[in-house]
């Protein structure tokens, strides 16, 4: 018999003052039985840094959720589609092989990468070259040590504020607080 993804509620409040974008989002997270909290938290840290896309990409008309990701490998992590079913905004998170990212970039308008971990260093000197070529995708770092912190937010009931100012993701519950600087790679 097969393990069930392990279901995850967290509720957001997100201020992102780089772009002027302020909600509140009930969100439902499934891990799946092979995935760390690391990489779940990692999700959630790539939707709060892009959720703004919901307004400035799609002018509030579109759907911003969590993909089958490692349950269907053509489909992302997260993703943004606006109301005519086109993706806008496809989002990997860990260090996923060339030919994915250049199925992604055939489908969606932006691709971008979120990886972390301390192999992620390895993985992208062994891929860099091969993704040149995408003009869609953008391949962001988030820091070993911050994506370690995001992982001791993890519960399966959350309740998160985020706020983004001037490139900084910063995500906390009553407790504590985790700042994520992404550093773009490409």
């Amino acid at each position: 018999m097969a393990i069930k993804s392990t279901i995850f509620k967290a509720n957001v409040q997100l201020a992102d003052i780089d772009h002027g974008y302020y909600a509140d989002h009930a969100l439902t997270l499934a891990r799946h039985p092979s995935e760390t909290d690391e990489r779940m938290m990692g999700r959630l840290a790539a939707l709060a840094l892009n959720a703004h896309a919901l307004q400035d990409t799609c002018g509030g008309d579109g759907h911003l959720a969590f993909g089958d990701g490692l349950s269907d490998p053509d489909e992302p992590d997260v993703w943004l589609r606006d109301f005519t079913g086109r993706t806008r905004l496809w989002i990997e998170v860990g260090q996923p092989e060339e030919k994915p990212l250049v199925r992604a970039c055939s489908k969606a308008d932006e691709v971008r990468v979120y990886c972390f971990s301390n192999a992620a260093e390895i993985w992208w000197r062994g891929i860099e070259n091969k993704l040149t070529r995408l003009a869609r995708l953008q391949v962001y770092r988030i820091p070993a040590e911050a994506s370690q912190a995001l992982a001791a937010l993890a519960a399966r009931s959350m309740q998160l504020q985020a706020t983004v100012q001037e490139g900084v993701l910063s995500l906390g519950d009553s407790q504590r607080s985790v700042d994520v600087e992404p550093v773009r790679w490409k």
